[in-house]
């Protein structure tokens, strides 16, 4: 019988997962991990007046650009893994990857936790609690190596000439990096939420209202 077991730990940890997972995809799919050169933005008619400035960015494999005729345009840069800008950014974007995927599995599972809690009688949270820390190593990984990527070429036409290994010069950081930074701290918190979540659902107070036939079971 299918025992549906809501807690407010439970259900922030299932939240907080989803949540995870979908800014991690966010951040990794995003150009806006560096923010190139202010470069002169001309009008559409192509006469030359300049009517300000704007940043190109950059992220793992697309970037957005400014195009006279059609406004900023956005794209990855990258038509194969290979075309990627840094071996260091390859690496990371593979560990950043797994993480995520890891992450996004853990999060649909986190769904089915308010009806089963355990698997082959092993708690779920548990087993997604260490899913999630692995996860968390995993992100970790790919953030340190990202700028050690910064020396590229492509990173330089960007930055300009003294961008380096991390230190990109006149670039400066956008969101969808610190977007990936907090998906990650948060990654850990979830793994700890895990553990309190098990507690609450195994609770004695969750028994009994199992032993008197409950089949929805709401408990702060």
């Amino acid at each position: 019988m299918c025992h549906v077991i809501v807690t407010c730990r439970s259900m922030l940890w299932t939240l907080l997962s989803i949540v995870v997972a979908f800014a991690e995809l966010i951040a990794f799919m995003s150009p806006d991990w560096l923010l190139g050169v202010p470069r002169s933005d001309f009008s559409v008619s192509g006469a030359g007046v300049d009517s300000g400035e704007y940043r190109p960015s950059l992220g793992l494999y697309s970037r957005c650009l400014q195009v006279r005729a059609r406004g900023v345009s956005c794209g990855p840069y990258a038509g194969t893994f290979g075309e990627v800008a840094s071996g260091f950014w390859k690496a990371a974007m593979l560990f950043l990857a797994a993480g995520t995927l890891v992450l996004g599995c853990v999060a649909f599972v986190s769904i089915f936790s308010l009806c089963f809690q355990s698997i082959l009688k092993k708690s779920i949270f548990n087993i997604c609690g260490l899913l999630q820390a692995i996860a968390g190593l995993l992100l970790m990984v790919g953030l340190m190596l990202y700028p050690a990527g910064w020396g590229s070429e492509k990173v330089i036409s960007y930055c300009g000439s003294e961008a380096s290994p991390f230190r990109p010069a006149l670039c400066s950081l956008g969101w969808a990096f610190y977007a990936a930074i907090g998906g990650t701290l948060a990654t850990f918190l979830c793994s700890v939420l895990s553990a309190q979540a098990e507690i609450a659902t195994s609770s004695d107070k969750v028994q009994e209202e199992i032993e008197e036939g409950k089949s929805l079971i709401c408990l702060l």
